[in-house]
């Protein structure tokens, strides 16, 4: 078996230098006069039944990056390998069968459910067009979906509006779980919720993913909730992946000055265990003109002459620890 034949067969997704563009128009004529660069240049790869934390301050375009790995968006260029198949370019029939697979878990509970239809139609619509029985036939297995999730099996009469944030996040999961897929991407599927309630998802999911032998793309903002999710975790700043670590690792041993700011910010519950904190300057630039050189660099504190014009990427700096710096470089 080859190395690459080998790689594809334990990787269920790879994704290389995916860029997700956003033309920007100006003037009388709307001609086009930049881009904003939501996602630039990402590579990862998920192993089979692993969850992957995607980690980032709000607008690094961690969201947008699952929405183009699942081919809501359409990339600007790169690839996406799913299961070994290129599915970049796919549409029609083609991505419809691929979409099986894939399924995604939104950040906003009651946004991404219809409020005109009842929860069992709801969980039920992806068995549907896919033509896999009908409403009647699959009953049984949505009330069963529906108990797996933690919710009661009347649930299948009643509207959104009838349940709690928590409750209605549940029956987004169930829907997502319906066609079985192999991959979910979960958009910061619990930062609309009490954070009483959050720890409740966190775990309904983890006990799923083993049941149901998924792999997760967990995508949120919150450091704590991704360490106790992810095996391994990729940091964002301003559409481009700064570091790629084992969970464990990342907390332990920060390589790249980004990294090292967000984990210094996160709150001790012993106040003996002072850490000092990072403060970083400045504001994130606009990602309609991103800094040239490293992206990091008008804000990093250990900011060299030559990160201002070279850009850094990821490089493997111990075994499965990846860094796009050029301090190690």
């Amino acid at each position: 078996m080859s190395q690459e034949t080998k790689k594809q067969s334990e990787h269920l997704l790879q994704v290389e230098n995916l860029r997700k563009y956003y033309p920007v128009r100006g003037g009388f004529f709307r001609r086009k006069i930049g881009d904003v660069k939501a996602v630039d240049r990402i590579s990862l790869e998920l192993k089979r039944g692993e969850t992957f934390g995607l980690v980032g301050e709000s607008g690094c375009g961690k969201s947008t990056a699952g929405r183009t790995i699942t081919r809501l968006f359409k990339p600007t260029d790169g690839k996406i390998i799913f299961e070994g198949r290129d599915i970049t370019n796919l549409s029609g029939s083609q991505l419809r069968n691929i979409r099986k697979d894939i399924q995604m878990v939104f950040q906003d509970p009651y946004a991404s459910l219809n409020p005109k239809m009842m929860v069992g139609s709801i969980v039920s619509e992806p068995l549907l067009n896919y033509g896999l029985g009908s409403e009647k036939k699959l009953k049984n297995e949505v009330m069963e979906l529906l108990t797996k999730v933690g919710l009661p099996e009347d649930a299948y009469y009643k509207y959104p509006h009838e349940f709690s944030g928590g409750q209605r996040q549940r029956i987004g999961i169930a829907r997502a779980l319906a066609l079985k897929p192999k991959l979910i991407v979960a958009d910061e599927p619990v930062s609309a919720l009490d954070v009483s309630v959050q720890s409740q998802v966190l775990n309904l999911l983890k006990s799923l993913q083993k049941e149901f032998d998924l792999t997760l793309l967990f995508i949120a903002h919150d450091l704590s909730v991704v360490k106790h999710m992810s095996d391994r975790i990729g940091v964002m700043y301003l559409g481009n992946l700064v570091e790629v670590a084992a969970a464990d690792e990342i907390y332990r041993n920060p390589k790249h000055p980004y990294t090292q700011a967000l984990i210094s910010a996160i709150p001790q519950p012993d106040p003996r265990n002072k850490s000092e904190r990072i403060i970083l300057t400045g504001d994130v630039p606009s990602p309609q003109n991103p800094p040239t050189g490293c992206p990091f660099h008008p804000r990093c504190p250990e900011a060299m002459p030559e990160c201002s014009e070279k850009r850094p990427h990821l490089k493997e700096v111990k075994e499965e620890h990846r860094v796009s710096c050029l301090l190690y470089e």
